[in-house]
């Protein structure tokens, strides 16, 4: 089973890493990180960069695609050649998924048009202009197509997509040897449970990027 994780400038790096932590643990799967060239690809946060092994063009059918979000989604939206490696890459796969402002990218590509998908809060919203119905749910799977909300959400859409492809015990396994068990000190982790006024003000600063 190969797995393809894309890569590519400003990405955010727990898009991309939560979901390999758990998915290289399957039994005979195999993680590629991919990119338009071999190479270091730097993060949004630029301190931190994942090594792509292989070339979009090196990879004709990978049976899983992972594209993680980020704010250099917005610089791919009308980029042709990582559009039509998405298309190329759909039509084989397996399983085709998102985390995060990722679902804009297959979205963009025409992969999720008529579809129920999730994204970053952010984002959500834009998701309909590219064709997709929009859904707040932290992971959201309608056909082969799998998409996850922000960031650490990944980790949930890896776990349901081991236990679809490798079972339940394997998916347990895996969540009890990486300990996933959340217990955030804070109930702030989406808009129906922060203080009004921190999401306000997060929609209006730096710290969010919009990536449509």
């Amino acid at each position: 089973m190969q797995i393809a994780i894309l890569l590519y400038d400003r990405f955010t790096a727990l898009d991309a890493v939560g979901p390999y932590e758990i998915l290289s643990r399957i039994p005979g799967a195999e993680v590629v990180f991919t990119a338009a060239r071999p190479g270091p690809v730097r993060t949004d946060m630029n301190s931190l960069a994942l090594t792509a092994d292989a070339a979009l063009s090196d990879l004709a059918a990978p049976d899983v695609l992972l594209v993680p979000g980020g704010p250099g989604t917005a610089d791919l939206l009308a980029d042709l050649p990582t559009l039509d490696w998405l298309r190329r890459v759909d039509e084989t796969s397996t399983w085709t998924t998102s985390v995060c402002s990722g679902s804009l990218l297959l979205a963009a590509a025409g992969l999720l048009a008529g579809r129920r998908a999730t994204s970053h809060w952010i984002c959500l919203e834009h998701l309909s202009a590219l064709g997709a119905v929009p859904a707040a749910e932290r992971v959201v799977i309608d056909g082969k197509y799998a998409t996850a909300a922000g960031v650490s959400a990944g980790i949930d859409l890896a776990l349901n997509l081991t236990g679809r492809m490798a079972g339940d015990d394997i998916a347990e396994a895996i969540q009890l040897v990486t300990e996933y068990d959340p217990q955030p000190p804070y109930n702030a982790g989406s808009t129906a449970t922060a203080p009004p006024a921190l999401v306000a003000a997060l929609r209006a600063s730096d710290l969010v990027v919009d990536t449509a």
